[in-house]
């Protein structure tokens, strides 16, 4: 990661705006903070950093970065249900609760008029020595604080660890504060997501909130390892991942085309019925045309597709639509099949396999990736295989952060925060 470095402060002012005006480009959440994480470190020349939202009334890890591991991806979404108070306890809680930034020389020598304390778990644990520290808190345009940013080891240009300056306490602060129209516009995104899929849960109720989360997270972690297999540019990769997560929750929301005497049978389909149920993606595709942007594109592209196999068994196909009613045809194979689609029906496949059915038991995680990699060359692209079993400490993390629980607890909770925003 190269740092800015501005002499002039105005310099510094008008690439903060700048940046936080980019920001605003993104669409999915987790995109928005990973790029706002990103940013901070560069703007300070910070080493590492963590992005806390607040939840409920508690503080939740986002996102961590840090540069000095070399194994380490350039932004790591914690999929964890760890949570911090908003007491003195913590730093990160004590500058939450009250919305002022914190700067620190030395972690294990705080000034006496602090009363928080440090957590050096993480040092024990790792050999990271913590100990230059610039915490401040991320408040939206009703001066509430939705999170927290927390920085750590500023690094001079022969990288050795420094103070933070008093100045960039304040640079930090203003960026922290234009970002959080971002990441309330990326709340309000995923709410608008979510509730498209809630349409298709009420007539399909495998269609979970649990079920379209894990597939976006699995697809982009899937695309993300995938895209450094083959040596994507770092810009590219976020770009798409920005995208994919997004497109891939909607994969499914064709099916509020389908008959609920369908979708709400109890036990297997007959292949009268399997057919008719194919069309859900046309129906998913066609909600997607006139396309005003690349991420409605990507959805289309994914809805119709999903269902296509590598070998060339799968559906629609090449869809004839001449006599007014859609028609299947012969299913696309290899390449021909979107990569977007590619990836998220792997992700699909994997997640219904570890999922209980009216028709089955879920599968423990041993056992679905297991038939995953027997369907490779077959059902899937070798290649997105190869990259989901690359990402699987991600894939795990994910599968049991997305609980039917935990989607319930968060959209009431995002919920609320917007009617008492807005």
């Amino acid at each position: 990661m190269q740092p800015h470095q501005f002499t002039d402060p105005f310099q510094t002012i008008q690439h903060i705006l700048k940046v936080s005006e980019r920001l605003n480009e993104l669409k999915d959440l987790d995109a928005i903070l990973d790029r706002i994480l990103e940013e901070s470190r560069r703007l300070s020349q910070a080493d590492a950093g963590t992005l806390f939202l607040v939840k409920e009334g508690e503080l939740v890890f986002e996102y961590i970065q840090n540069e000095s591991f070399a194994d380490q991806r350039d932004g790591m979404k914690v999929y964890s249900n760890k949570t911090m108070r908003i007491d003195g306890k913590s730093i990160v809680g004590y500058v939450a609760l009250h919305g002022k930034p914190l700067c620190i020389d030395d972690a294990y020598d705080l000034p006496e008029d602090v009363s928080c304390k440090f957590n050096s778990e993480f040092d024990r644990q790792s050999g990271y020595r913590t100990k230059s520290m610039l915490t401040v808190p991320i408040k939206s345009s009703q001066a509430k604080v939705i999170g927290v940013i927390q920085i750590i080891n500023a690094k001079n240009d022969q990288g050795e660890v420094i103070p933070f300056t008093k100045e960039m306490g304040h640079y930090l602060s203003l960026f922290a504060n234009n970002a959080s129209v971002a990441i309330e516009q990326g709340i309000i995104t995923r709410e608008v997501v979510l509730r498209m899929v809630k349409m298709a849960e009420l007539r399909d109720p495998a269609e979970t909130g649990a079920h379209v989360q894990r597939v976006g997270a699995y697809s982009a972690e899937i695309y993300d390892s995938w895209a450094r297999a083959n040596q994507i540019d770092k810009a590219e990769r976020k770009r798409v991942r920005d995208r994919i997560r997004l497109a891939a929750m909607l994969h499914d929301v064709g099916k509020v085309g389908i008959s609920d005497l369908i979708l709400k049978k109890p036990g297997r389909l007959n292949e009268d019925e399997f057919n008719q149920i194919k069309f859900h993606t046309i129906y998913g595709e066609d909600l997607f045309t006139n396309s005003t942007s690349e991420l409605d594109e990507m959805s289309a592209e994914i809805a119709a597709n999903h269902h296509e196999k590598w070998d060339g068994s799968g559906y629609p196909g090449a869809v004839n639509r001449e006599n007014g009613q859609p028609g299947l045809g012969k299913g696309k194979s290899g390449e021909d099949i979107p990569l977007a689609a590619r990836i998220c029906a792997v992700a699909d496949v994997y997640d219904a396999l570890c999922s209980k059915r009216s028709y089955k038991t879920a599968w423990d995680a041993d056992r679905s990736v297991d038939e995953i990699q027997q369907a490779s060359g077959i059902d899937f692209d070798p290649g997105v295989v190869a990259a989901f079993l690359e990402s699987q400490r991600a894939i795990n993390a994910i599968r049991e952060y997305f609980t039917e629980e935990t989607i319930r607890d968060l959209s009431t909770a995002m919920e609320s925060k917007i009617i008492e925003e807005h």
